[in-house]
């Protein structure tokens, strides 16, 4: 019965949490979007797709802040990147990098956790789109007054 009850409690009160009205961050009462304070934000039907365009092939963008992974400069939609396989090594490996003129893969990729250097590629780096994201040209969601550190400009 202490177990039953154990299981069953952490499920009831997620969906509390699901279901209640702190959660907010759903909708507002026209259907849009509204952010966690209530303001609701602008967006239309046919916007909606900007944030999801294609990559953009091109020179790489500039990072805008320190120890920013580089962003992808091509599209990687059909990218595989499997426990056996990573087609992104076929460009960026330091075998061949030169000839496909990429950029190599940071010798930082081929430490450990303990920093113990590897001969390939440590796991925990592996999986490329985890930190390298693609960069596509999308309007911001929202106004934005970032600005890069000097450091990095």
């Amino acid at each position: 019965m202490r177990n039953r009850l154990l299981a069953v409690f952490p499920a009831a009160a997620l969906a509390g949490l699901l279901l209640s009205p702190c959660a907010s961050f759903a909708a507002d009462d026209d259907g849009g979007l509204a952010t966690l304070r209530g303001a609701p934000i602008q967006t239309s039907i046919e916007a909606s797709g900007d944030a999801l365009k294609k990559a953009v092939e091109s020179a790489p963008l500039e990072r805008d802040f320190t120890q920013q992974p580089p962003l992808v400069s091509h599209a990687v939609d059909n990218y595989p990147v499997t426990r056996n396989f990573n087609k992104c090594m076929d460009c960026h490996s330091w075998e061949n990098y030169r000839k496909e003129k990429a950029t190599k893969v940071s010798q930082t990729h081929f430490r450990d956790a303990d920093g113990q250097e590897l001969a390939n590629i440590s796991p925990r780096r592996y999986f490329c789109l985890q930190c390298h994201v693609p960069q596509v040209d999308a309007k911001p969601l929202i106004a934005n007054t970032y600005q890069r550190p000097a450091s990095v400009r």
